[in-house]
C-alpha cells in the first residue's frame, strides 16, 4: 500500500472517529436536555392544575373534558392529585391512570419533597405541594413524543452529516496526502534517472529545513561519496590495467624474442632473468592490490585484537631482510621491550605488517646505505613510531600527491615500484585511528611518523 493511501486511511479515520465522538456527545448533551427539560415541563403542568382545580375552583369534570380532548391524548400529561393520607383528590383520566401510584410511592414523595423516575418511554414526576397550608402530593406523567421525534431528527441529520464528512474528508485527505507526498515521488522520479553514467545529476532541494530538504541533501551527499567511489575505481582500474600491461607486454617480448632467436644458453639465461624479475613485479603489483582492497574494507569488518607493535615491527624486519639481503633495518625502543601495556594496541596484526613493511622497505630502496631507522616512543595513550631514512628525500612538489593511489614522482628514475605502498599505508593507517606524518628534505633524506592509540 502506498503512503498516499495510508495517509488518506490514517486522516479520514482519525476525522471520522472525532466527528463521531463529536456526534455522540452532541447527541447525549441533547437526550439529557430533552428528558430535564421535560420533567420541568411535567412540573410545571401538574402545578398548573393544581392552581386550577384548588385556586381557580375550575370543577374536575372541566378538567377532565380539556384532558379528553386533547388533540393526541395518548401524548397529553396526565396529572392526579392525593392528599398526604393517599387519598385522592383529582385524576384526570383514572380509566386510563399511567401511573400506578401506590401508599409507599407517596410516603417517598413525601420525605424527598420530588422525585423523577421513567416507565419505558414514559417520564414520571412527583412532588409535594403546599396550598394554603394544606400538603398535597402531585404526580404527573406522559411521553414526550415530540422530544423523541427532535431527537430522531438530530440523530438522521448527525447520521448523514457523518457520512458526508467521512467522503469529504477522504477527497480533503487524498489531495492533502498528495501534496505531502509530491515531493518524495518528486525525488524517487529524480533519482530513477540517475544512472552509473550520470552520477553528477542531483536532486533539487526546494527548502532545506523540513524534512523532505533534508532527505534531498542526504541523498545528495551519498550521490557525492557515490560518484567519488565510481570515479576512484575507474581510476583505480585504469592505473591497474596500465601497471599490468607495462610488465606483461615485457614479459611476453622477452619470451617471443627468445623463441625466435637461435638456442643459446647465456641469452635464454639473460631472457630468464629478465622474465623472472618482471614476474616478481607482477606478483608485487598483485599483492599490493590484494593488500589494497583489504585496507579498503569497512572499518567494521576489519577484525582487531590487542597486539604488541613492536613484535608487529619485528616481523616486519624480518620479512624486508628476507626480501632482500643488501638491506639494513635498526630498531630503537625509548622503553623497556618486556612492557607489554605500553608497547599494545587494539588493531589488526596483518594490515600493521604490511604498513610497516612498506615504510621499512621504502626507506631502504631510498637510502644510499640501503638502511631504516625505526625509533618507536611510547608517548602516555599513543606510539609514535618513526622511519628514518638517509637516501634522496621526496621533492617538494611531489609532496602533496606521495599518498595518492599509483602516484610516482621523480623518485621512480631510482627504484621502480607500484605507486601503491604508501596510499596502502595510508589507509592502515586510517582504519586504526592513527595519523601519518612525513618530512623530507631533498638529497638529505626522509622521516615517517605514525601515531597510533596504544592501550596504555
Amino acid at each position: 500500500m502506498k503512503i498516499r493511501i495510508k495517509l488518506v486511511l490514517l486522516f479520514t479515520t482519525l476525522f471520522v472517529l472525532f466527528m463521531v465522538v463529536f456526534a455522540v456527545h452532541i447527541y447525549y448533551s441533547a437526550a439529557l436536555d430533552r428528558e430535564r427539560n421535560y420533567y420541568d415541563h411535567l412540573k410545571r403542568e401538574a402545578i398548573t392544575k393544581a392552581n386550577l382545580l384548588l385556586g381557580a375552583k375550575v370543577p374536575e369534570e372541566t378538567l377532565q373534558v380539556i384532558y379528553k380532548n386533547a388533540e393526541n391524548m395518548l401524548y397529553e400529561e396526565e396529572v392526579a392529585i392525593y392528599d398526604t393520607f393517599f387519598n385522592l383528590v383529582y385524576h384526570d383520566a383514572v380509566e386510563i391512570d399511567k401511573v400506578k401510584e401506590t401508599s409507599s410511592m407517596i410516603e417517598e414523595i413525601k420525605e424527598k419533597r420530588e422525585i423523577r423516575f421513567s416507565e419505558g418511554k414514559m417520564q414520571v414526576i412527583g412532588l409535594s405541594y403546599l396550598f394554603e397550608g394544606q400538603e398535597y402530593v402531585l404526580t404527573a406523567a406522559a411521553v414526550d413524543n415530540a422530544g423523541f421525534v427532535a431527537l430522531q431528527h438530530l440523530s438522521y441529520t448527525l447520521g448523514l452529516s457523518l457520512v458526508l464528512i467521512l467522503v469529504l474528508s477522504a477527497i480533503a485527505g487524498y489531495y492533502f496526502a498528495g501534496s505531502a507526498v509530491r515531493p518524495v515521488e518528486d525525488i524517487v522520479k529524480n533519482v530513477a534517472k540517475i544512472t552509473a553514467t550520470s552520477l553528477d545529476k542531483r536532486i533539487p532541494i526546494k527548502n532545506k529545513y523540513d524534512e523532505i530538504g533534508e532527505l534531498a541533501i542526504t541523498f545528495n551527499d551519498m550521490l557525492d561519496r557515490l560518484e567519488t567511489s565510481f570515479q576512484s575505481q575507474r581510476n583505480f582500474v585504469s592505473n591497474i590495467s596500465h601497471e599490468l600491461r607495462t610488465p606483461l607486454a615485457i614479459l611476453v617480448g622477452e619470451l617471443e624474442l627468445a623463441l625466435n632467436k637461435a638456442r643459446d644458453p647465456l641469452a635464454d639465461q639473460k631472457v630468464i632473468e629478465t622474465a623472472l624479475l618482471d614476474a616478481r613485479k607482477l606478483v608485487k603489483l598483485s599483492n599490493d592490490l590484494l593488500d589494497f582492497a583489504k585496507a579498503n574494507y569497512d572499518q567494521t569488518e576489519i577484525a582487531k585484537k590487542v597486539i604488541r607493535v613492536d613484535e608487529v615491527l619485528l616481523d616486519a624486519r624480518d620479512a624486508v631482510l628476507k626480501a632482500s639481503a643488501d638491506y639494513k633495518v635498526e630498531l630503537s625502543f625509548d622503553h623497556l621491550m618486556d612492557d607489554d601495556v605500553s608497547f599494545s594496541m587494539l588493531g589488526n596484526e596483518y594490515l600493521l605488517r604490511v604498513a610497516f613493511f612498506n615504510l621499512i622497505e621504502n626507506a631502504c630502496k631510498f637510502s644510499n646505505d640501503c638502511t631504516c631507522n625505526v625509533h618507536i616512543i611510547p608517548k602516555n595513550t599513543e606510539l609514535l613510531i618513526q622511519f628514518k631514512d638517509r637516501g634522496v628525500g621526496i621533492a617538494e612538489g611531489d609532496m602533496p600527491y606521495i599518498f595518492k593511489e599509483f602516484y610516482r614522482g621523480s623518485q621512480k628514475q631510482y627504484v621502480w615500484g607500484t605507486g601503491i605502498g604508501l596510499s596502502l599505508t595510508k589507509k592502515i593507517v586510517d582504519l586504526h585511528g592513527g595519523q601519518i606524518t612525513v618530512i623530507s628534505t631533498v638529497e638529505k633524506g626522509t622521516i615517517f611518523s605514525l601515531l597510533l592509540p596504544s592501550t596504555s
